[in-house]
C-alpha cells in the first residue's frame, strides 16, 4: 500500500456514508478517523493531527462552515467538503471559508479519491512515496500507471490502467460494464460495449502473461470481478 501513513479526518455524520469514505481510504492505504462527537470536533481534529479533512457542512451541533473556519484559526490542512447541497452559493461559501475542494453527494469513491491525493501531492512533499493498490501478490502504481509483479513492472495502456483501477479499488466486488464505461469514457474518444469487451481482454493477455491467470472474472450479464484475498 502507501509507504508511510497519511491521517484523514471524517466530520460525517451520515454513519453509512462515513464508514464508506474510511473502507475507501484504508483501501488505499491512509489511516482514518470518524468523528463520532460531534461537540468535540476540534478536539479531535487536535489530536489526530491529520493532513486532510474530509467534512459535511451540515452536521449536529455546529455546522462544517463553524469547524472549517475553528481548524482555519491554527491550521492550513487540506479540507474537502461533502454535500448533498449544490447550489453555487453554498460552494462559494465553502471556499470562502476556507476549503480546498467541494464534492457533491452522491458522489463516486473513484472521484473522492483522485482529489484526495490531488490535494496531499499539492500540500505535502510526496517525490518520497507512491499511492498504490495491492491485489494477489500485484500492485497498482498511480504515480506511473504501472502494475508490478513478482519483481517485475509491467506496463500497461491507458485503458488497461483505468479498467484495473477501477476493478482493484472494488476487489472482490462487482463492478458493472457500465460503470467501467464510465471511466473509459473519461478518455477522448466514444466507448461502447464491444470496445469494453476488446479492452478487458487484452487486460487479461497482460495480466496472464504476467503471471495473473484468472484475476479477472467474468460476471455474465453484470459485468467483472477481481477476485483477490
Amino acid at each position: 500500500m502507501v509507504s508511510g501513513k497519511y491521517k484523514v479526518i471524517i466530520v460525517e455524520d451520515d454513519r453509512g456514508i462515513a464508514e464508506g469514505i474510511a473502507s475507501c481510504l484504508t483501501d488505499w492505504g491512509m489511516e482514518v478517523h470518524q468523528v463520532s462527537d460531534f461537540r468535540r470536533v476540534m478536539e479531535v481534529f487536535e489530536e489526530f493531527s491529520p493532513h486532510l479533512v474530509i467534512m459535511d457542512i451540515t452536521l449536529p451541533y455546529m455546522g462544517g462552515y463553524h469547524w472549517c473556519q475553528e481548524i482555519r484559526r491554527t491550521s492550513s490542512v487540506p479540507i474537502i467538503f461533502i454535500s448533498s447541497a449544490t447550489d453555487n452559493m453554498n460552494i462559494i461559501m465553502a471556499m470562502n471559508m476556507g476549503a480546498d475542494d467541494y464534492i457533491p453527494k452522491p458522489f463516486d469513491q473513484s472521484v473522492l479519491i483522485a482529489k484526495v491525493q490531488a490535494l496531499l501531492r499539492r500540500a505535502y512533499d510526496y517525490s518520497r512515496s507512491a499511492f498504490t493498490l495491492e491485489a494477489a501478490g500485484a500492485v497498482l502504481n498511480t504515480d506511473d500507471n504501472t502494475l508490478t509483479y513478482n519483481g517485475r513492472k509491467i506496463e500497461l495502456s491507458r485503458n488497461e490502467y483505468r479498467i484495473l483501477l477501477i476493478l482493484m479499488q472494488n476487489r472482490n466486488k462487482v463492478v458493472s460494464r457500465e460503470k467501467l464505461m464510465e471511466a473509459l469514457w473519461e478518455t477522448d474518444y466514444f466507448v461502447d460495449e464491444n470496445t469494453l469487451t476488446v479492452n478487458v481482454g487484452r487486460l487479461r493477455r497482460t495480466l496472464e502473461e504476467a503471471g495473473l491467470k484468472d484475476l479477472i472474472r467474468t460476471k455474465f450479464g453484470v459485468g467483472y470481478i477481481l477476485e483477490a484475498e
